[in-house]
């Protein structure tokens, strides 16, 4: 059996797999200072590769079977014990900690070389003017950015100052500011265990350039997923220090499915309001998405980017709907001709038609061209 070493309590590993999952309670280890804490995860790793090491010895245990999972302070915990028992076969570090860290010489701090394999889940560096609790630096063969890495959806805005000191109370209370954002991580990781192709992560040299959609689709070799199906990535081990960005919901599962989307209108010539694609699944969720706002033309063409939070897998029927602006005429219509849907997973296009006008706020379903 694969054997899961982890820093937190959680039950949802064995729902989906056959394993041995153990916990490593140090919360006296972490009392005190920050500055403690950070000395004594060099005793802490030193304790769980002994403890691997009677694994190995007494019960045949093999390394490579052996994920280590640690967060913020675990995740370099995790580093240590793979720097002293070499040949571990995974490493998931979640928002690795910041403070001490960055910029650290590898053999400090989480780096690929801990484990045969290493991913990272980046959800609170810091990035003017945002503090922030995690790592911005690259420590694995995978580091996937979420939303930026920086400040997640759902979560409170990170511009206030905090002094050094504040770390220990920020890290020991994930409810005030910069704990939501640094606990995301594990949130994601949980999350993914049931939700895999909702948070595949794409190859950028940037977040910005992601969000502009030069990463998109996915190259050749796929996308990797971050969370607990990145080691089924083919090409983990062919490089480190990769970044992957993507972006995820503001609420629970989290997950999205990005979609390049193109809508060409048909209706009268000119008019101002905003044109709107809705998801529907098979369970009766709805979602709604703004594609463009202000003068609206049917001589334009209208292209976004969109992290749907509907699987395309399990969606039903989509939908589009448009709202006018304050002056436009009452009687006016306006609908979609064609809508161009391209998936992120695979590149592969649908292409919808509308079929007429409708007038606002008048839903008009898209059916296949």
């Amino acid at each position: 059996l694969n054997t899961v070493l982890y820093v937190f309590p959680h039950q949802l590993l064995l729902e989906v797999e056959n394993i041995n999952c153990i916990a490593v309670d140090w919360k006296d280890g972490a009392k005190g200072t920050y500055v403690s804490a950070v000395n004594n995860i060099r005793v802490l790793g030193a304790e769980i590769a002994y403890f691997l090491k009677i694994l190995q010895n007494n019960f045949r245990y093999l390394l490579g079977k052996i994920h280590l999972i640690g967060h913020s302070l675990g995740a370099h915990t995790a580093g240590e014990a793979g720097r002293r028992m070499q040949g571990i076969g995974r490493i998931t570090g979640l928002d690795p900690a910041g403070p001490y860290f960055e910029g650290t010489p590898p053999e400090v701090r989480l780096d690929p070389s801990d484990a045969n394999f290493v991913d990272v889940i980046h959800s609170n560096a810091p990035h003017f003017p945002a503090v922030g609790l995690g790592i911005r630096n690259t420590s694995g063969h995978l580091d996937f950015y979420p939303n930026g890495g920086t400040v997640m959806p759902g979560c409170s805005d990170l511009t206030k100052e905090m002094k050094q000191s504040d770390f220990e109370a920020v890290i020991a209370d994930t409810t005030v500011i910069g704990g939501c954002h640094h606990s995301r991580s594990h949130e994601f990781y949980f999350e993914s265990i049931l939700y895999p192709s909702g948070y595949l992560g794409y190859p950028c040299e940037t977040y910005e350039a992601f969000k502009l959609g030069h990463c998109f689709p996915c190259p050749k070799e796929g996308c990797p997923m971050m969370g607990h199906y990145a080691d089924r990535f083919p090409a983990r081990l062919k490089m480190v220090n990769q970044k992957y960005f993507l972006n995820t919901a503001a609420d629970v599962p989290f997950a999205t499915w990005r979609q390049k989307v193109i809508i060409k209108l048909s209706g009268v010539k000119k008019m101002s309001g905003d044109i709107n694609l809705v998801f529907h699944d098979k369970e009766g969720n709805r979602k709604e998405y703004e594609v463009a706002s202000g003068v609206l033309s049917q001589d334009e063409v209208y292209t976004k980017f969109l992290d749907v939070e509907i699987n395309p897998r399990n969606t039903k029927t989509i939908e589009f709907l448009w709202n006018k602006a304050i002056f436009t005429l009452l009687w006016a219509r306006l609908g979609a001709e064609t809508v161009n849907i391209t998936y992120g997973e695979d590149g592969h296009s649908s292409t919808f038609c509308g079929h007429g006008t409708v007038t606002y706020g008048v839903p008009q379903l898209l059916t296949p061209c």
